[in-house]
Protein backbone atom coordinates (compact mmCIF):
# COMPACT_ATOMS: atom_id res chain seq x y z
CA UNK A 1 0.00 0.00 0.00
CA UNK A 2 1.45 3.40 -0.92
CA UNK A 3 2.44 5.75 1.85
CA UNK A 4 1.57 9.44 2.07
CA UNK A 5 4.19 11.86 0.82
CA UNK A 6 5.97 14.03 3.36
CA UNK A 7 4.82 17.13 1.49
CA UNK A 8 1.19 16.20 2.26
CA UNK A 9 1.71 16.06 6.06
CA UNK A 10 0.43 19.62 6.69
CA UNK A 11 -2.69 18.79 4.66
CA UNK A 12 -3.12 15.57 6.64
CA UNK A 13 -2.93 17.47 9.93
CA UNK A 14 -5.59 19.92 8.72
CA UNK A 15 -7.80 17.12 7.44
CA UNK A 16 -7.41 15.26 10.73
CA UNK A 17 -8.44 18.31 12.74
CA UNK A 18 -11.47 18.85 10.49
CA UNK A 19 -12.36 15.15 10.84
CA UNK A 20 -12.10 15.29 14.63
CA UNK A 21 -14.41 18.30 14.85
CA UNK A 22 -16.89 16.84 12.36
CA UNK A 23 -16.81 13.51 14.19
CA UNK A 24 -17.73 15.01 17.54
CA UNK A 25 -20.51 17.17 16.06
CA UNK A 26 -21.90 14.21 14.10
CA UNK A 27 -21.81 12.02 17.21
CA UNK A 28 -23.72 14.59 19.26
CA UNK A 29 -26.24 15.07 16.45
CA UNK A 30 -26.72 11.29 16.15
CA UNK A 31 -27.33 10.96 19.88
CA UNK A 32 -29.83 13.84 19.68
CA UNK A 33 -31.53 12.09 16.78
CA UNK A 34 -31.74 8.81 18.72
CA UNK A 35 -33.26 10.62 21.71
CA UNK A 36 -35.72 12.38 19.40
CA UNK A 37 -36.78 9.06 17.86
CA UNK A 38 -37.33 7.49 21.28
CA UNK A 39 -39.44 10.45 22.38
CA UNK A 40 -41.43 10.43 19.14
CA UNK A 41 -42.04 6.72 18.59
CA UNK A 42 -41.96 5.33 22.14
CA UNK A 43 -43.50 8.22 24.06
CA UNK A 44 -45.53 9.83 21.26
CA UNK A 45 -44.28 13.43 21.43
CA UNK A 46 -42.35 15.90 19.29
CA UNK A 47 -40.42 18.96 20.47
CA UNK A 48 -41.59 22.38 19.27
CA UNK A 49 -40.22 25.89 19.56
CA UNK A 50 -42.81 28.62 19.95
CA UNK A 51 -46.43 28.33 18.95
CA UNK A 52 -49.43 27.82 21.18
CA UNK A 53 -47.56 25.73 23.78
CA UNK A 54 -44.98 28.33 24.75
CA UNK A 55 -41.24 28.67 24.18
CA UNK A 56 -40.26 24.96 24.22
CA UNK A 57 -42.92 22.31 24.48
CA UNK A 58 -43.81 18.75 23.55
CA UNK A 59 -46.79 18.16 21.30
CA UNK A 60 -48.44 14.75 21.01
CA UNK A 61 -48.02 12.74 17.83
CA UNK A 62 -51.08 10.91 16.52
CA UNK A 63 -50.95 7.85 14.32
CA UNK A 64 -53.00 8.17 11.14
CA UNK A 65 -53.45 5.96 8.09
CA UNK A 66 -50.56 7.80 6.39
CA UNK A 67 -48.21 7.50 9.39
CA UNK A 68 -47.35 9.63 12.39
CA UNK A 69 -48.70 13.17 12.29
CA UNK A 70 -47.76 16.01 14.60
CA UNK A 71 -50.38 18.07 16.36
CA UNK A 72 -48.12 20.97 17.32
CA UNK A 73 -47.67 24.37 15.78
CA UNK A 74 -44.49 26.43 15.74
CA UNK A 75 -41.04 25.29 14.67
CA UNK A 76 -40.72 21.49 14.79
CA UNK A 77 -37.33 20.97 16.47
CA UNK A 78 -37.63 17.20 16.14
CA UNK A 79 -37.70 17.55 12.38
CA UNK A 80 -34.90 20.12 12.58
CA UNK A 81 -32.66 17.63 14.42
CA UNK A 82 -33.35 15.04 11.74
CA UNK A 83 -32.52 17.42 8.88
CA UNK A 84 -29.44 18.87 10.60
CA UNK A 85 -27.99 15.43 11.26
CA UNK A 86 -28.61 14.38 7.66
CA UNK A 87 -26.82 17.38 6.21
CA UNK A 88 -24.00 17.29 8.71
CA UNK A 89 -23.46 13.61 7.95
CA UNK A 90 -22.58 14.70 4.42
CA UNK A 91 -19.94 17.06 5.88
CA UNK A 92 -18.71 14.20 8.06
CA UNK A 93 -18.38 11.93 5.01
CA UNK A 94 -16.32 14.61 3.27
CA UNK A 95 -14.05 14.83 6.33
CA UNK A 96 -13.70 11.03 6.37
CA UNK A 97 -12.88 11.01 2.66
CA UNK A 98 -10.17 13.64 3.07
CA UNK A 99 -8.37 11.80 5.87
CA UNK A 100 -8.81 8.45 4.11
CA UNK A 101 -7.50 9.66 0.76
CA UNK A 102 -4.56 11.62 2.18
CA UNK A 103 -3.50 8.70 4.38
CA UNK A 104 -3.93 6.29 1.43
CA UNK A 105 -5.82 3.69 3.45
CA UNK A 106 -7.83 0.79 2.02
CA UNK A 107 -11.52 1.12 1.18
CA UNK A 108 -12.64 -0.94 4.18
CA UNK A 109 -11.15 1.75 6.43
CA UNK A 110 -13.32 4.38 4.70
CA UNK A 111 -16.40 2.23 5.33
CA UNK A 112 -15.50 2.01 9.02
CA UNK A 113 -15.06 5.77 9.20
CA UNK A 114 -18.40 6.33 7.45
CA UNK A 115 -20.19 4.04 9.90
CA UNK A 116 -19.19 6.44 12.67
CA UNK A 117 -22.00 8.77 11.65
CA UNK A 118 -24.61 5.99 11.57
CA UNK A 119 -23.85 3.81 14.61
CA UNK A 120 -24.46 5.69 17.87
CA UNK A 121 -21.30 6.42 19.90
CA UNK A 122 -18.99 4.91 17.25
CA UNK A 123 -17.88 8.32 15.98
CA UNK A 124 -16.42 9.15 19.40
CA UNK A 125 -14.37 5.94 19.50
CA UNK A 126 -13.30 6.28 15.85
CA UNK A 127 -12.27 9.90 16.39
CA UNK A 128 -9.98 8.96 19.27
CA UNK A 129 -8.51 5.95 17.48
CA UNK A 130 -7.95 7.66 14.12
CA UNK A 131 -6.46 10.73 15.79
CA UNK A 132 -4.05 8.61 17.81
CA UNK A 133 -3.03 6.47 14.81
CA UNK A 134 -2.53 9.34 12.39
CA UNK A 135 -0.52 11.44 14.86
CA UNK A 136 1.69 8.46 15.72
CA UNK A 137 2.21 7.65 12.05
CA UNK A 138 3.15 11.24 11.16
CA UNK A 139 5.54 11.51 14.10
CA UNK A 140 7.24 8.20 13.23
CA UNK A 141 7.61 9.10 9.55
CA UNK A 142 9.01 12.54 10.38
CA UNK A 143 11.49 11.02 12.85
CA UNK A 144 12.60 8.45 10.26
CA UNK A 145 13.04 11.17 7.65
CA UNK A 146 15.03 13.34 10.05
CA UNK A 147 17.25 10.38 10.98
CA UNK A 148 17.72 9.49 7.33
CA UNK A 149 18.70 13.04 6.42
CA UNK A 150 21.17 13.19 9.31
CA UNK A 151 22.86 10.00 8.14
CA UNK A 152 23.25 11.31 4.60
CA UNK A 153 24.28 14.81 5.56
CA UNK A 154 27.74 15.95 4.53
CA UNK A 155 28.25 17.38 8.01
CA UNK A 156 27.99 13.98 9.65
CA UNK A 157 30.26 12.22 7.16
CA UNK A 158 33.84 11.54 8.14
CA UNK A 159 36.21 14.05 6.61
CA UNK A 160 39.16 12.32 4.98
CA UNK A 161 42.58 13.56 6.06
CA UNK A 162 45.87 13.35 4.29
CA UNK A 163 47.96 12.33 7.30
CA UNK A 164 49.51 9.19 5.97
CA UNK A 165 52.87 9.22 7.70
Amino acid sequence: MPQPKLASFPAIRGALRFYQIASVITGVMLLSLCAEMVVKYALGYELFLGGSGGFLWFAPVVETATGHESTGDGVNLSLGILIAHGWFYVVYLFACFRVWSLMRWGFLRFVMLALGGIVPLLSFFMEARVGREVKAYLAAREADELHSRAEHSSLTQEIPTENKR
